[in-house]
């Protein structure tokens, strides 16, 4: 059976194609408009699909619209209870019109496509699909916890022979993604877009009103409840621009520490509930890689894996992967996060030229890589299927030197992020115990925090944040031949196992997608060398 999944009515619009219950193609609107998300999460956007990814999903799979047989969208209208807080006051009806009419809005967009049936799959049941049938053990326990869906935040269940058994679910108005988006707001940050920049900022304070928020945030039985919040009693509302205080890095921690605390809570009931040993975890809470870690490392499941697409856009895959299960096919787990654009050597070709640039292909890419990395050059890298999900994985990533701190700053200065924000490492999977311990390896997706043994920290200070962790990306050599051979060469060379690896864009705008989008921002940025594929561009006075 051919599945597109859509995901439409709040942020990160999506679309995935699962075809016979394996993944052929999965890709964010916002690589294809190159607007930041997509859209606002506001009720008057949930009209606008994401037809741009949905048309590359059809073509990536050789099908036609009128080939599709079912659209599965990861929003189930009917289970919108007005009644309740939480939702958007005056608005939320017009959300649930557009959210009925989808599938008409689709029709228009893709000719052909009102053949197919059209499924409407509850929200929390996509995201839990998208962690718990793309997970690579088979049945285990499930935890999906964001800001909202219909009318809860929070599910907790199991897979049982491929399907969904839920346990609980926490209605709305308690909701902790509602909650951090709330603080995100009140520390000038985007609401709904800015989040990890909190969780980034929590480490330069201790949780000085952790007793307040215990009080605030309880866990009750598969659940919880969480209390309106005068936030200004902690910390004064900043706006963006203003100073950072201490108190606005206190109240970080704290929110922040308690959330890592409800959801080991909530795991530990999910465990004793269903006695699995293997927990999947998506949503966007579970883009939270230090609540990640502590869950892998203080939680009672012996493995914990999370979505790489854990936010809004995996519920297009997770429609798509839920409608195969509940139709008996056998779906099988993903196999990677490069599920998204990639292009022939004649494409890359054909676009150097005519942005009639001077390139050159390398006999040795590697080394030619790794050369200019261990003069200290920032590399852009451009390789293969992009990746799905909010992570820079080594197909859109710039690279640098780990050995020197002031890389820190000079990638926060060419990419326009704040400068308490860490920049990550990528290291090859053999070599991460040596220098990384506590959260788990390998770890592919960069969705767990690990700490930096000691004698490592001064060997790589770009990637050591102020609490002594790094968010690393274990390299597979066998799935990632060159990238691996990228970093045996710049270990012969620094004898560092490990170089930076952060997303392939600038400030407010997507991850680098297609080869075009590179160009610019290589000639937009002080990147020094931009690899295309087998090429590369040098900037003109860096030399060779």
């Amino acid at each position: 059976m051919r599945i597109l999944g859509i995901n439409s009515v709040f942020h990160d619009p999506a679309a995935a194609l699962v075809v016979d219950g394996d993944v052929v193609a999965a890709a964010e609107e916002e690589r294809f408009s190159r607007r930041k998300h997509g859209k606002q999460p506001v009720p008057f956007s949930a009209w606008e699909q994401p037809e741009r990814a949905a048309a590359w999903c059809l073509r990536e799979g050789g099908i036609s619209a009128a080939d599709v047989d079912v659209v599965a969208f990861s929003y189930e209208p009917t289970l919108v209870d007005n009644g309740l807080d939480g939702l958007d006051p005056g608005w939320e009806d017009l959300r649930t019109t557009y959210a009925e009419r989808a599938p008409r809005f689709l029709r228009t967009a893709l000719p052909g496509i009102e053949h197919a049936r059209s499924r409407f799959v509850p929200h929390h049941y996509a995201h839990a699909a998208s962690a718990g049938l793309a997970a690579p053990f088979g049945d285990c326990a499930v935890l999906t916890a964001d800001g909202r869906g219909e009318s809860t935040s929070m599910l907790a269940g199991e897979y049982r022979y491929g399907k969904l058994e839920v346990h609980a679910q926490q209605r709305l108005p308690h909701s902790l993604g509602l909650m951090y988006e709330e603080l995100t707001e009140h520390l000038g940050f985007h609401r709904a877009g800015d989040e990890y920049k909190v969780m980034a900022l929590a480490a330069y304070a201790k949780p000085a009103h952790l007793s307040d928020f215990a009080e605030l945030v309880r866990v009750a039985d598969g659940g919880f409840t969480v209390a309106p919040i005068d936030w200004e009693r902690w910390a004064p509302r900043r706006r963006p621009g203003d100073e950072m205080l201490t108190a606005h890095a206190e109240l970080a921690a704290s929110v922040q520490v308690r959330l890592e605390e409800v959801l080991l809570e909530l795991t530990r009931w999910l465990h004793d509930r269903t006695g699995r040993r293997h927990l999947a975890m998506a949503g966007g809470i579970a883009l939270n890689c230090v609540a990640n870690t502590r869950i892998a490392d203080e939680g009672p499941f012996d493995e914990v894996w999370v979505q790489p697409a854990a936010g809004d856009a995996g519920t297009a895959l997770g429609a798509a992967l839920h409608v195969a299960a509940e139709s008996g096919e056998a779906v099988r787990p993903m196999s990677g996060a490069d599920l998204g654009r990639g292009f022939g050597e004649a494409e890359l070709a054909a676009k150097l030229d005519a942005a009639r640039v001077p390139y050159e292909r390398p006999d040795d890419l590697a080394e030619e890589v790794a050369e200019s990395l261990a003069r200290d050059e920032i590399v852009g890298w451009f390789q293969g299927r992009a990746e799905f999900g909010p992570r820079a994985l080594g197909h859109r990533s710039l690279l640098a030197h780990p050995g020197h701190a002031g890389n820190l700053e000079r990638l926060n200065d060419v990419k326009g992020r704040e400068q308490f924000r860490p920049i990550a490492p990528m290291v090859l999977t053999e070599r991460a115990p040596e220098l990384f311990g506590r959260g788990p390896i390998p770890s592919p997706y960069m969705l767990f925090v690990h700490d930096v043994a000691e004698e490592w920290r001064d060997r790589i200070p770009a990637v050591v944040h102020v609490d002594g962790t790094a968010r690393i990306q274990t390299v597979d050599r066998n799935r990632e031949p060159l990238l691996a051979r990228v970093l045996d060469a710049f270990a012969a060379r620094t004898g560092l196992p490990t170089v930076v690896n952060t997303s392939f864009n600038t400030a407010g705008r997507p991850m680098v997608d297609d080869p075009v989008d590179a160009l610019e921002c290589f000639g937009a940025s002080p990147i020094d060398l931009l690899v295309l594929g087998p090429f590369v561009v040098r900037r003109p006075g860096v030399r060779r």
